[in-house]
């Protein structure tokens, strides 16, 4: 395989996504499945494919991800932030168009942890009065 043209790492809540950017026709290579057999979602691939269409390099290249960890929706933002990252590694011309669209940002928000006491975060056992 030809030398990679970027490189970026995407992560969102529990999820990781090693992504990286060859020349080529479009194609998107998830944990050696096609874009449309990893996530069947259509939105979740629109989600996916803007930092390309914002920058308009839809086509240009061959996107090959390794994603671990999270769930579904998580995997997905994580291989958004993470094929940003690659666009800019590969052209830092993008970054005004990347940062405007705000993909270049990691979304901070995580789960809350579980309190003493309590069934889950905030999810308080039933009341009993007597």
């Amino acid at each position: 395989m030809p030398e990679a043209l970027g490189y970026g790492t995407g992560r969102r809540k529990e999820a990781v996504a090693k992504v990286r950017l060859y020349p080529g026709d479009g194609e998107i290579v998830v944990n050696g499945k096609p874009l449309e057999e990893y996530f069947p979602r259509e939105t979740m691939r629109v989600d996916i494919k803007r930092p390309l269409m914002a920058t308009g390099t839809v086509g240009r290249y061959r996107i090959v991800a390794a994603i671990e960890g999270g769930g579904i929706s998580g995997q997905a933002g994580a291989l958004r932030h993470g094929i940003a990252r690659a666009l800019l590694d590969c052209d830092e011309t993008l970054r005004s168009e990347l940062k405007k669209g705000g993909f270049l940002r990691r979304d901070p928000r995580m789960k809350e942890r579980k309190k003493y006491g309590l069934k889950k975060a905030r999810k308080r056992p039933q009341f009993s009065k007597r």
